[in-house]
């Protein structure tokens, strides 16, 4: 087991994969089922599935769709998306998926991050945290669901998160997502030194040197998209995953 994960993370809007970039722009890239397959055969350790207009819409997670993703996985499972109660938290659980992330519930109150780990445990909730920066060029809490920055500190937010019992924390750069130009360090960096729970930084991995610069600068683990399904300048569909030999040399120093 690699000290350090490395995580496929796949977008899903009208049960398909996506890809987006900056969060905008979805493009089409297949059927969520096929990749998990690959990932399979590649052995992956874990998997992230996100939801990306469930909150949006106002919908519940599909847990048709998911339980068949969870029989599919050899991984751990990862979900997120339109999560708003224990409920239906339970409901994923006992779909098979080992741990769900939650975000747009909870930006205005971690108390559902309480009521689903007191019930679960800590290891079962994964609190996501979006961040765009400002025209000033300062880090600023963003929310997808509402399209826009949110007046809340992200530290602020990210501390009360870990405070009200979440397991991990899933940093990731808006303003680097699909650019596969590299991760923003500092911004990792800065999580790093306060996040007392394991980091997984997402957001702009364009080559396996990009992956470990970023747990050099602090994270945990890393995700990510883009880079796992897109092969080539002209962005062609190809999903991949590094060799486990590859990921060992890569992390080890």
């Amino acid at each position: 087991m690699l000290k350090h994960r490395v995580i496929p993370c796949l977008l899903l809007q009208n049960n398909g994969l996506v890809k987006t970039q900056k969060f905008s722009n979805p493009k089409y890239v297949g059927d969520p089922i096929n990749a998990i397959r690959i990932f399979n055969e590649k052995e992956v350790d874990e998997l992230i599935v996100i939801d990306i207009q469930a909150s949006k819409l106002g919908q519940e997670p599909n847990y048709q769709l998911i339980e068949e993703f969870a029989g599919e996985c050899f991984m751990p499972l990862c979900y997120g998306g339109g999560i708003k109660t224990v409920e239906q938290a339970q409901r994923l659980f006992a779909a098979g998926v080992e741990k769900i992330s939650l975000q747009t519930s909870i930006i205005s109150d971690c108390n559902l991050v309480r009521e689903i780990t007191s019930r679960f445990g800590n290891q079962s909730v994964v609190v996501s945290i979006d961040i765009k920066k400002n025209l000033l060029g300062q880090y600023k809490l963003y929310s997808s669901t509402q399209g826009k920055i949110i007046s809340m500190d992200w530290l602020d937010f990210l501390r009360q998160a870990t405070q009200a019992g979440a397991g991990e924390i899933l940093l990731n750069s808006v303003d680097k997502d699909g650019a596969m130009t590299g991760m923003d360090l500092q911004l990792i960096a800065t999580a790093a030194s306060v996040c007392t729970v394991p980091l997984i930084a997402i957001g702009g991995v364009g080559s396996l040197t990009d992956i470990q610069s970023a747990v050099k600068a602090g994270a945990s683990a890393v995700a990510a998209g883009s880079f796992f399904v897109f092969h080539g300048p002209h962005r062609a569909v190809l999903i991949t995953y590094p060799q486990y030999t590859q990921l060992v040399n890569l992390l080890t120093f």
